[in-house]
C-alpha cells in the first residue's frame, strides 16, 4: 500500500504505511529529489534483523528513519544483539489517517499514523508519526511523537536518514550547512576530510565516508541544511532543504557514497551517533525514555527551486554563522 501526495506545485511523494510512514520517492517537476537503491520498495515480511540484514530492504528514498531503540552499526549491548539502524522502518503503522481539508484559505493534506516498537516482556515504544503539506508547496513537514508506554527506562536512538541522489547530486553539488566543527568517522572519512562538502564523479571501488558536524543555529534554534547544484539545467539550480530543532536532533550525520551505483549523500539529523548502541552508551550519550516519557521531533524538507532560492538558503546560514 502507498499513500501518494501531489501538492500542484509540482511536488510529488509516496508515503508507505507498511514500511512506518516513511517516504519511499520524491519528485519536484519530474526531477528525482532522492537516491533509490537496487531493492526498489520491499515489504517489511522480508525484513532481515540481523548484522547488516537491513540493507537488503534499505531501499534509500526521501526518508528512511532509523531508531527507535538503536542506530548505526551493528553489535551487542546490554545482552541483546542488534542490528543495523534498528527495526523502526520495518514496522507497518497501525490506525492510519488519511485526509484534506481547507483551514482558512490554505488547503492542508496529510497523513499520520503510528508503529510500535515493543515486545513481550520487553520494550513498549511508540510513535505517532504525521506527514502534513498544502496545495502549491514545495515544502513537506514531518511530526513524530516517540512515547514511553512501558514501565522501564528505554534506551532511544533517532536519526532521519534523508537520502539525495541524482541529478541534485553531481560532481558540481555542495553542501550548505552552518558547521563550526567537522569530525570523520573515520579514517577513510578523515582522509577526505578537505571534500567533505563536495562529490566526486561516480567512482570506482569508492569507500563510503560519514561525518559528524557541530551546527549553529539560528535566532529560533533551528538548524538549516541543504544539497544544492548551481549548474542544474543551464544554471537555473536546485537543491533540497531540510530545517530542524536543535534541541530535538543535537547531531548531524552526513553520508557521502559517491561509487559506480551507489551514489547517494544522505542528511541525517539525529540524536545519537552513527557507531552503535554500545558505543554510545560508553560515551555517556545514550538517551533514555522515562516510562510515561515523550520526545517529540519536527523536520522540514523542502525544494530550493532557483539559485536565487538558493541564494537566500545561504545568506541565512551565513547570518547563523556571524
Amino acid at each position: 500500500d502507498a499513500i501518494d501526495f501531489r501538492t500542484g506545485s509540482g511536488l510529488n511523494f509516496t508515503v508507505l504505511p507498511s514500511r512506518g510512514l516513511d517516504i519511499s520517492y520524491a519528485e519536484y517537476q519530474g526531477i528525482p529529489l532522492c537516491w533509490r537503491s537496487s531493492t526498489g520498495d520491499v515489504n517489511p515480511a522480508y525484513y532481515e534483523p540481523e548484522g547488516l540484514g537491513w540493507l537488503r530492504s534499505f531501499y534509500g528514498g526521501l526518508l528512511t528513519t532509523c531508531g527507535m531503540r538503536q542506530v548505526g552499526v551493528p553489535g551487542e549491548d546490554d545482552e541483546e544483539a542488534l542490528g543495523l539502524h534498528g527495526r523502526v522502518s520495518n514496522i507497518p503503522a497501525k490506525n492510519v489517517w488519511v485526509d484534506s481539508r481547507w483551514e482558512g484559505h490554505r488547503y492542508m493534506l496529510w497523513a499520520q499514523g503510528k508503529v510500535k516498537e515493543t515486545a513481550a516482556l520487553g520494550e513498549h515504544l511508540s510513535r505517532t508519526r504525521r506527514i502534513w503539506t498544502e496545495l502549491g508547496s514545495h515544502t513537506l513537514h514531518i511530526e513524530d511523537i516517540v512515547e514511553n508506554l512501558g514501565y522501564q527506562d528505554s534506551p532511544h536512538m533517532y536519526l532521519f536518514h534523508i537520502n539525495i541522489g541524482f541529478p541534485i547530486l553531481t560532481e558540481d553539488s555542495e553542501l550548505l550547512a552552518p558547521s563550526s566543527h567537522v569530525t570523520p568517522r573515520d579514517e577513510t572519512a578523515a582522509a577526505d576530510l578537505n571534500n567533505y562538502k563536495l562529490c566526486e564523479p561516480p567512482t570506482v571501488d569508492f569507500q563510503e565516508q560519514a561525518f559528524y558536524h557541530e551546527m549553529e543555529p539560528d535566532v529560533d534554534n533551528h538548524i538549516r541544511v541543504a544539497l544544492v547544484n548551481r549548474s542544474f539545467n543551464n544554471g537555473q539550480g536546485i537543491g533540497v532543504s531540510v530545517r530542524y530543532h536543535k534541541t530535538q536532533f543535537p547531531n548531524f550525520v552526513q553520508w557521502k557514497m559517491c561509487g559506480e551505483g551507489t551514489y547517494v549523500m544522505g542528511l541525517e539529523p539525529s540524536n545519537c551517533g552513527v557507531e552503535g548502541r554500545a558505543k554510545e552508551r560508553e560515551r555517556g550519550t545514550l538517551q533514555y525514555i522515562e516510562p510515561g516519557g515523550r520526545r517529540h521531533y519536527e523536520v522540514e524538507i523542502g525544494v530550493l527551486t532557483s539559485n536565487e532560492e538558493i541564494d537566500e538558503f545561504q545568506e541565512k546560514i551565513a547570518k547563523t554563522q556571524n
